[in-house]
């Protein structure tokens, strides 16, 4: 196993120096990267907005909005039908979905009936499947009555279809903003997301992607006066709408569209000549022309309105025809309203509604000091373990820590290529990644070890040591990666970049063990010619111990049960600190201009706002402050609008550095995705165990690992840290690293059950877990400095995570001996010492 043919040696640093050299470019500047030549791999890994500040934005598409305009439309067209075929009828009107209508002539119900059912006329759903949808459902309730229904699946084809329609309204707007490489992705059948990198304001960017932007050119109904309108009810194809003034303004206008902003083809905010106040200028197509001069030639003297999204901007009286396809809109606008406008109507219209249910934004300030403080906690963290090693294992510790180094190009590397973003979970699971990753070397020392001291030669113990490792490493692994997989699966936004690092740094951590690393000890050992096992200066757990672990069963058993209730009950009765992702609300981290920020000034301003609870405290500096703001009754919109009156209130004397408003809707959402993934990750790992191993070992490893799972959610009770979406990423981290733990002592189990097959089982697994005991403690160990290191300095934003992932190490390391090993003499796996003879026999000398 330490032979290396030529070709496997060549091989094996080509992977190396290509992801050295893949893995570069994230050290150098774009400037820098330029002047290179173009050969050269010049591709770095894309920060996320929590790194380097910008807006993500979840919009979905209205569904009420959408039903009600549909409803209208339908409406309109059975009106339309009828009259053209000269069928009296009565009663039209329209109700939730339902539009009703009676036809009062009875010769014609045949004709009414067919004219009503080209309504009902199946549409393409789908370009490829050749799929059809009926929008529209028609029954006669009685001879004459008719019911026209909207069928829900022709309003989830509409749903979407105004999804994807939006796509490219959105990029547009977007793109007029001048921004650099947005992100637009359309997210299930009504969703739409937004991701724009560097974005400074970010409230500019969600008044353009809100509104609609329909623009319309309507007629003023001047045959009765609005206050007659609004005091009675307005002639039929006419409402009233206001105007945008303070306070607004009511007109009497016609249902009747003379021209849409369909036929613009340019708008642009300009200076009116003779007061030069701002103005929009726009520009009709051919067609839009000509309906706008035959309109503005039949109604001289009388008022027209412009309308956008039902809400009259101006409303005119026309002078003379206006025949030359242009125009403009004046409205008291200042510039940058005025730009807005323009921008929109350039753009387009959206096709429906869309309203803001999530919201996630980073200012440049706090994404600097993010990168900052994960660089310096990636660096310590590193330190740390690296030092360790070289103390624990001597020479072998050094070839450990060049794999690490290699391991850690190889995430970079791979996350380059991939283009998969960099986030701060991402870092903070790089950093993870540099404590486990010394796992897979540390098992295969301490098998070394164990072979040397049994009587092996130095080349036989360290092949021996590599084989026997090699089995417990994968399992291992496996286990870790499929609680990856899920949260990469279910996980939304900076949770998939931090499973995407942990996944890359599970598969690159069996390559550096059982390539790399293998490879430089076979050179080692070929070049150096040894004699023995280099020593380290730091003993960390003595050979042949010999702790009574199943001894104590009972009082660590009843210990554990007692937490585990405990655990249960306090959940129960106090529940969790949740955080926005899981009860919806709204979270705003700003910076005060001055030296020190006013707390409790700033709840003086908050209460008089009417936005519900609010908690205000210090946060990181004196000069940070903390806003949470409850979810708003109203919904989403009334999320957002909180939002922008406390931006209102305080923008003059604080920065906002970060930003997240999350509605109802996507809170249940992901507090649902959570508890799942959960589950499906027990599931995954109790299916890879029962294969690999026994349905012992299978229901042990659960058990123990939902006992780490219980206690993780005490920690988060007693201590009131908050348990947010990176909680849930958090304890499928735990989940990984316990059934690691676990697995490592199960497969020392199975492989002493076939060496000794009289011991009884409770000496067995002692003496197991006495023969991993240093392995186990050494992982812990290394695992723990680098997640303190992150705790310590990878800022305030990532330490709720770091907090659960050093508990649950602990928590882990203590479940693999105390739980997961007694589990196993509950479970039978075999008689005890107290049902079979005691035996020496069998004893390895360690064990006496």
């Amino acid at each position: 196993m330490l032979h290396f043919t030529r070709w496997k040696t060549v091989l094996i640093w080509i992977a190396v120096l290509i992801s050295i050299l893949f893995a570069l470019p994230n050290l150098f500047a774009k400037t820098t990267l330029d002047a290179l030549p173009s050969w050269l791999p010049k591709r770095q890994m894309p920060l996320g907005l929590d790194l380097q500040g910008g807006s993500h934005i979840l919009l979905q598409v209205e569904r009420a909005d959408l039903v009600k305009d549909r409803v209208e439309s339908v409406r309109d067209d059975v009106r339309r039908l009828l009259r053209e075929a000269k069928i009296e009828y009565s009663g039209l009107s329209a109700s939730g979905q339902d539009i009703k209508v009676t036809v009062t002539d009875t010769a014609k119900l045949d004709a009414a009936r067919g004219k009503l059912g080209e309504l009902t006329a199946p549409v393409n759903s789908n370009l490829f499947s050749g799929g059809s949808v009926s929008e529209v459902a028609l029954t006669e309730t009685t001879p004459g009555q008719f019911v026209l229904k909207l069928t829900e699946e022709g309003i989830k084809y509409r749903t979407s279809s105004a999804a994807t329609q939006s796509l490219e309204v959105i990029g547009r707007r977007v793109n007029e903003l001048g921004t650099t490489e947005p992100y637009i992705q359309r997210q299930g059948d009504d969703r739409v997301l937004v991701q724009v990198p560097g974005l400074d304001n970010p409230q500019k960017l969600k008044d353009i992607l809100g509104q609609t932007a329909k623009l319309t050119f309507q007629m003023v109904d001047t045959t009765m006066s609005i206050e007659d309108a609004m005091n009675g009810r307005p002639p039929a194809g006419s409402e009233v709408l206001y105007s945008q003034d303070d306070p607004p303004v009511p007109y009497l206008i016609e249902n009747r569209v003379v021209v849409s902003g369909d036929s613009l083809v340019d708008a642009q905010a300009t200076f009116e000549q003779q007061t030069s106040e701002p103005v929009v200028s726009f520009r009709f197509d051919t067609k839009g022309s000509q309906r706008f001069a035959q309109a503005t030639q039949q109604n001289v003297g009388k008022p027209f309105a412009i309308v956008l999204d039902k809400e009259v901007i101006s409303a005119p009286v026309i002078r003379e025809p206006i025949i030359g396809g242009s125009g403009q809109i004046s409205g008291s606008f200042t510039v940058e309203s005025a730009n807005e406008l323009a921008l929109l109507l350039r753009a387009g219209a959206l096709p429906a509604t869309l309203t803001v249910i999530e919201e996630r934004t980073v200012g440049p300030g706090l994404g600097a000091d993010s990168i900052y403080a994960g660089k310096i906690a990636s660096i310590i963290a590193s330190l740390l373990v690296v030092g360790f090693m070289f103390l624990a294992y001597g020479y072998l510790g050094f070839i450990a820590n060049i794999a690490l180094f290699v391991h850690i190009s190889m995430i970079i590397a791979g996350l380059s290529i991939l283009g998969a973003t960099l986030t701060l979970p991402g870092i903070a699971g790089i950093v993870l990644t540099i404590g486990t990753a010394v796992d897979s070397n540390v098992l295969i020392y301490e098998r070394i070890k164990e072979e040397r001291r049994a009587g092996r030669s130095l080349i036989q113990s360290i092949d021996t040591g590599f084989s026997k490792a090699y089995a417990t490493i994968v399992d291992a692994n496996v286990t870790s990666f499929i609680a990856a997989a899920v949260l990469f699966y279910l996980g939304s936004g900076p949770v998939k970049g931090f499973a995407v690092t942990f996944a890359l740094g599970i598969l690159t951590t069996v390559f550096t063990a059982f390539t790399f690393t293998r490879w430089l000890v076979s050179a080692w050992l070929r070049y150096q010619k040894p004699k023995d096992i280099p020593r380290g200066l730091l003993n960390v757990i003595p050979h042949g111990t010999k702790f009574p672990f199943m001894g104590i069963r009972n009082y660590t058993f009843a210990a554990t049960t007692i937490a585990t209730i405990a655990s249960i009950v306090l959940f129960a009765i106090y529940s969790m600190n949740y955080g926005i992702e899981f009860k919806g609300g709204s979270i705003l981290e700003v910076q005060s201009k001055a030296e020190v920020a006013d707390v409790s000034l700033i709840r003086e301003k908050l209460d008089d706002l009417n936005v519900g609870e609010v908690q205000v405290q210090s946060f990181g500096t004196p000069k940070d402050v903390l806003i949470r703001v409850e979810a708003q009754d109203l919904g989403e919109n009334a999320d957002q609008t909180a939002v922008k009156k406390i931006r209102d209130e305080l923008s003059n004397d604080y920065d906002f550095r970060r930003v997240e408003a999350i509605g109802a809707t996507v809170s249940g959402e992901l507090a649902t995705a959570g508890t799942i993934g959960i589950i499906v990750a027990f599931i995954g790992i109790l299916i890879y165990i029962w294969i690999r191993f026994e349905w012992q070992y299978a229901i042990g490893a659960i058990l123990a690992t939902a006992h780490d799972v219980i206690m993780t959610i005490g920690f988060f009770v007693v201590t009131g840290i908050e348990f947010n979406l990176s909680s849930i990423a958090a304890i499928l981290t735990i989940v990984g690293y316990s059934l690691n733990d676990t697995v490592v002592v199960y497969d020392r189990v199975r492989e002493n059950l076939r060496r000794y097959k009289k011991m009884p089982l409770d000496q067995l697994l002692d003496l197991s877990m006495n023969e991993t005991l240093s392995r186990t403690t050494i992982t812990a160990l290394t695992t723990f400095l680098a997640l303190a290191a992150m705790y310590a300095f990878g800022g305030e934003v990532i330490q709720s995570f770091t907090a659960a992932m050093l508990f649950g190490v602990l928590i882990g390391t203590y479940s693999s001996i105390f739980v997961a090993g007694p589990l196993l003499i509950l479970f039978g796996l075999r008689p005890t010492a107290k049902n079979m003879p005691t035996t020496t026999d069998n004893l390895p000398a360690s064990a006496g």
